[in-house]
């Protein structure tokens, strides 16, 4: 079987909630990135043979398979099919593994994986809960609370407040991690790390000043934790408040994935090999906790273990999770989201699987790295996982 590898990778810097990126419409936000990772490539577009686009809410301005209508956007030929994917946070994740597996295969060999989430524009949940307002019903059928309760609480946050308390996480402990996150973000940003993923984006400000968006806009560089323990708990009694848990962002990330006939025919140098993909279901409700058994499970098939990998990405969706991923794993907390992450800068949903290997696999490069791994919970209780060896 083929290899697949990663020769170009492209993200936007985020934008929180009605700020910068707010009045960009998110398929020309995703075309944007996708056409930059083009040129970043140098690659001709007539060889790029699909797009693979992740989206956790496909509806509104990102209904009607986004994938499409971004390809368009980007410039690439009409002949270029596009496709969405919908493994809620981990979308865009799921994306690659696509991308990869079809270039291992070797029915195509050069495909776009790529995300997107517009979060001001289409608000978290909104084709199930405006479908619900309007009398078309909920997804939670009869089958399903038989099997799980019709009472049970299916949300990220109750979720949340259940990891924290089964891995005995205090509220102190997930604020002190959250401020590390904003730290490590703001030192990286400072030492131009994300220079070489991020996709300056123009916009129009209010103020009529057209500028351009290169800074991800969520990362709090005068963050205390002090400032932190003044945040009311989400939930009465818990311990998850808006400063430890993951920002509303909009964003857009894409990668491109070939095989061995595609570097060739685009006359690329890879950055990264895709070592192992897998992806394990586990409990939805509690929900956030399937990337330990899904990182325990990839480790195993892979034939490694947790000090083999020199650099982890695991999605800050809240405080809790790469908590308790560190500590069920035994891994090194030094060499897990070493840049910051979701806290600090944002998770475009369904784009932040990309972006999150975007970020991978610059640092590898960056520190001299030979592997990394990404993970990340997802509503249902799902988490991919993705293994790459730095080339």
């Amino acid at each position: 079987m083929a290899e697949a590898y990663i020769v170009a990778l492209a993200r936007s810097a985020g934008g929180k909630r009605d700020g910068r990126l707010a009045g960009v419409h998110p398929v020309d936000l995703a075309g944007k990135v996708i056409a930059d990772l083009v040129k970043r490539a140098d690659a001709d577009p007539a060889l790029i043979e699909d797009v693979i686009m992740g989206c956790a809410c496909p509806g509104g301005q990102q209904g009607a398979n986004i994938g499409r209508y971004a390809a368009l956007v980007a410039g690439l030929p009409e002949t270029t099919p596009g496709t969405t994917v919908d493994r809620q946070c981990g979308s865009s994740q799921q994306a690659l593994h696509f991308a990869a597996a079809t270039v291992m295969s070797g029915l195509q060999d050069v495909v776009i994986a790529a995300g997107i989430e517009s979060m001001t524009r289409v608000p978290m949940g909104l084709p199930w809960t405006l479908a619900a307002k309007h009398g078309f019903g909920s997804w939670r059928s009869d089958g399903f609370n038989d099997r799980y309760g019709a009472d049970s609480v299916i949300t990220q946050f109750n979720g949340a407040e259940m990891m924290a308390a089964k891995y005995g996480f205090s509220r102190e402990d997930l604020d002190a991690y959250a401020y590390e996150s904003h730290q490590r973000a703001a030192a990286a940003t400072c030492d131009g790390r994300f220079d070489g993923e991020i996709v300056p984006i123009t916009i129009t400000t209010p103020e009529g000043e057209s500028i351009e968006h290169k800074v991800d806009e969520g990362i709090r560089f005068d963050a205390s934790v002090e400032k932190m323990a003044t945040m009311k708990t989400l939930q009465e009694g818990g311990v998850i408040t808006a400063a430890n848990a993951s920002q509303i962002c909009d964003g857009a990330a894409a990668l491109l994935i070939v095989n061995e006939n595609g570097l060739k025919a685009l006359g690329a140098k890879p950055l990264a090999r895709l070592h192992h993909m897998s992806v394990l279901g586990g409990d939805p409700v509690i929900m956030l906790e399937a990337p330990i058994p899904a990182t325990q499970r990839a480790l195993a098939r892979s034939g490694m273990a947790i000090g083999d990998i020199d650099l982890y990405e695991v999605n800050e969706a809240f405080a809790p999770v790469p908590l308790a991923w560190a500590k069920a794993l035994e891994a090194d907390p030094a060499k897990m989201n070493v840049n910051g992450g979701g806290i600090a800068l944002g998770h475009p949903l369904g784009a932040s699987g990309a972006k999150l290997m975007t970020t991978l696999v610059s640092a590898l490069h960056d520190r001299g790295g030979r592997y990394g791994l990404q993970t990340m919970c997802e509503a249902g209780g799902m988490a991919n996982v993705t293994i790459v060896e730095k080339l």
